[in-house]
């Protein structure tokens, strides 16, 4: 829409800021106009004074040529369109900057940033953070100079990862690891990226020692008071499987009873479901920072997986699909580990939806992502009520003891006494069907004397 003179005239009194520059001619207007491109987009004015005194200036086809050609030999070119307004009966140009689509741009004398009412110019670590928050330069992507092939490889993580694949064992790793996206091949040498340190290297946080993933147990809810700690290391896909060992080990089971002489086991966590947030966690972390490893904290009432990222732009959660590190992802879709989609958070959801368990809970910021899940009480005891529907689990218990189970399942616990005067037995009777159910282990004796009851 074309600016009319009272909006023209609005600005003018509030001068330069974010998305507004003023000048008297085009002198050093490429700095701006990649500025602009750079941020938020904005607005150049051609033919006013830094005091705010409109001068005006001679619009000529040369003039918009002349600008035109300063937007095209920007890299890449900047796109603007231009627009005059006349005002007191001078003509300003005004030269409209749109936002980048391929950004960072650069003109002849650097790349800038609008920064307030200022085209900064970036320093050197401020154009690496700017490159690597548009995407530009991918940390599986480089080449990690200090590993040494053949001398730093481990050909076995590599034939395991073959064999997970279903790839081919036949050719030669030099062949290999280059069709893989891992390595490269310079003056007869072979240098692997970060990507292949990561999966492939004899010792990879030797290499990239932040790539470590730390899991706790606590043994309260603050997490206060740490029961046990590791650092997982080794390969990426090692770290899931050896992550996901820690999480069983101190998970809770049940036991479902089919008929077949194993049980089915039932665990409080839904395994499935965090193992995927597990993969997710490392397949798309930011590498890039160094200071900050994932982490797994397993509290009495609470499993919080850490996750250390960049939010992407446009991010919306279960809608937003990215691949952050694009090799380590293809390597772990070609493993199973994930999708190259990046669903991930999706199959999680899916997961405990059809297991009628708590879905996790997801938060985010800037530069970090936290995933909660809870355990699943009632998948345990939705499962117990299905056992007792089963044909083959019919004979486990009477009419007596299966009265006696939802009464715990109401009440939290039963008592001896409870048994005798809700089905109208003996004390003797009560007893031994009750300690029949502890040896099925579908209750538990709590107590002695007196206090002794029973609990799922």
């Amino acid at each position: 829409m074309k600016m009319n003179p009272e909006e023209f005239a609005m600005l003018l009194q509030e001068g330069e800021g974010y998305k507004i520059e003023i000048k008297e001619g085009i002198s050093g207007i490429d700095k701006d106009m990649v500025a602009f491109a750079n941020s938020s987009g904005g607005r150049i004015f051609i033919g006013i004074t830094d005091d705010k005194q409109i001068k005006g200036i001679n619009i000529t086809n040369k003039l918009k040529t002349q600008i035109q050609d300063i937007a095209n030999n920007c890299r890449p070119k900047v796109k603007i369109f231009m627009e005059k307004i006349e005002f007191d009966n001078k003509d300003v140009l005004i030269v409209n900057v749109r936002v980048g689509e391929d950004k960072p741009y650069e003109c002849s004398s650097g790349f800038y940033k609008r920064i307030g009412a200022i085209s900064q110019k970036l320093t050197r670590d401020e154009i690496m953070e700017f490159f690597k928050s548009e995407g530009k330069i991918r940390f599986d992507e480089l080449i990690n100079e200090k590993f040494i092939y053949p001398l730093d490889f481990d050909k076995e993580k590599l034939d395991t990862f073959l064999e997970l694949a279903g790839l081919s064992k036949t050719l030669s790793p030099e062949k290999i690891l280059p069709s893989l996206g891992v390595a490269e091949k310079q003056e007869n040498r072979i240098y692997l990226n970060n990507a292949g340190v990561l999966f492939f290297a004899d010792d990879p946080q030797k290499f990239v020692p932040w790539s470590v993933f730390t899991v706790v147990l606590f043994k309260d809810r603050e997490g206060v008071d740490i029961i046990d700690r590791k650092e997982i290391r080794g390969s990426l896909f090692e770290i899931v499987d050896k992550v996901m060992d820690f999480v069983k080990l101190y998970t809770k089971v049940a036991y479902k009873f089919t008929g077949k002489p194993k049980r089915e086991e039932i665990y409080e966590y839904l395994l499935e479901a965090i193992r995927e947030a597990v993969i997710n966690s490392v397949m798309h972390r930011d590498y890039f920072e160094k200071g900050h490893n994932n982490i797994l904290r397993f509290f009495p009432d609470r499993i919080l997986i850490e996750n250390v990222w960049i939010e992407p732009k446009g991010f919306e959660l279960g809608k937003t699909t990215f691949r952050r590190n694009h090799i380590i992802s293809d390597l772990f879709a070609r493993i199973g580990f994930g999708e190259k989609l990046g669903s991930g958070i999706l199959r999680m959801r899916n997961i405990c939806k059809n297991a009628k368990a708590p879905e996790p809970m997801i938060e985010y910021n800037e530069s970090y992502f936290w995933i909660t899940f809870k355990p699943s009480r009632k998948y345990v005891r939705l499962t117990l009520e299905e056992e007792i529907k089963l044909k083959d689990t019919l004979e486990i218990l009477n009419e007596r003891q299966k009265k006696a189970l939802e009464h715990v399942k109401k009440r939290g616990k039963i008592t001896n006494k409870e048994y005798v005067n809700l089905n109208k037995v003996s004390r003797i009777t009560a007893t031994r069907e009750l300690m029949d159910m502890v040896k099925k282990k579908i209750l538990k004796q709590e107590g002695r004397g007196r206090g002794s009851h029973f609990t799922l």
